[in-house]
């Protein structure tokens, strides 16, 4: 019974903690510490399509350069044979997985528009931008 005390106090400590105001955390004493200023933006253009066989479109641009496109689809793919860890065989069969492409672009800190463009499919997250360091050959 005291266990469960002790376990229950502890969590509602650790709670409060997590909870307090972010203006009570102890901010950085660097001078040199990156200050940014919070300027409410505003959406310029929004368009958002759904259309009933699962596509969909989106994208918007905000007052302060922000431009996010994002656009999917489902796409038939053939799973090959093979086995489970458990050495159940799983037979070659269809699937439905969703494919993403899109975009988003922003200003850094130095005013550079940093741009990332990406594809997400059966083969995983794949991001290509400039700005992304490129692996050795």
């Amino acid at each position: 019974m005291y266990r469960f005390a002790i376990i229950l106090l502890s969590a509602i400590l650790f709670a409060f903690v997590l909870a307090r105001p972010a203006d009570e955390i102890s901010a950085p004493s660097a001078p040199s510490a990156l200050t940014t200023t919070t300027t409410p933006a505003t959406i310029l253009k929004q368009i958002d399509v759904t259309n009933p066989d699962g596509s969909y479109n989106n994208s918007y641009e905000t007052s302060n350069g922000i431009k996010v496109e994002n656009a999917g689809y489902l796409k038939k793919i053939i799973v090959p044979k093979q086995e489970s860890s458990d050495g159940q065989v799983i037979e070659e069969h269809e699937e439905l997985v969703l494919v993403q492409t899109g975009l988003y672009s922003y200003s850094d800190p130095e005013g550079n528009i940093i741009t990332l463009r990406y594809i997400a499919d059966e083969n995983g997250f794949q991001p290509q931008g400039d700005h992304l360091p490129v692996p050795p050959v």
